[in-house]
């Protein structure tokens, strides 16, 4: 099974605001997202899935909480303790592949164990204050760069 980290990144590296909301809106970022993640899990942590407010359609969505009460009201989410109970549950799923889809914490601890980051790069810097952890091309190299208007997608393979 595929461990992949998918992100949007602004130049500066910034992903978010800690209120929840990206500072920026991209139809075709979005729709690459869209389009990539569709028919595979996606791993998030709480606060990322509480600024969807929703589950992402057509795919299965992966909340990570430490609360062990939290109760969220939809059917099509699992609740799970921890990244390698995530994978786990995928793996008894054989699943191809999987998507980490954020925050920044999770992030970091998927960064130990993804095979691959999905990196959109926006041509722009962003106010926020949560960040993309830095990726040490020690273990990344880039794979691929794919040019769109509004980003550039870089596919990073793990060296090592």
């Amino acid at each position: 099974m595929k461990k992949i980290i998918i992100s949007a990144v602004a130049q500066n590296g910034v992903i978010g605001k800690s209120s929840g909301e990206i500072p920026w809106h991209s139809r075709e970022e979005f729709q690459h997202f869209k389009n990539t993640t569709s028919g595979f899990p996606v791993i998030m942590g709480r606060k990322t899935f509480d600024t969807l407010g929703k589950p992402l359609k057509n795919r299965l969505n992966i909340v990570l909480t430490r609360n062990k009460k939290l109760i969220l009201a939809f059917t099509e989410i699992v609740i799970l303790d921890s990244l390698h109970s995530a994978y786990k549950y995928c793996e008894s799923k054989d699943y191809e592949k999987i998507f980490v889809i954020g925050g920044t914490d999770i992030y970091k601890q998927a960064m130990n164990t993804a095979d691959e980051l999905l990196i959109s790069y926006m041509k722009f810097n962003a106010e926020g204050d949560v960040f993309f952890p830095e990726i040490d091309l020690k273990i990344w190299e880039v794979k691929r760069i794919d040019g769109r208007n509004e980003f550039d997608i870089y596919t990073y393979v793990r060296k090592i």
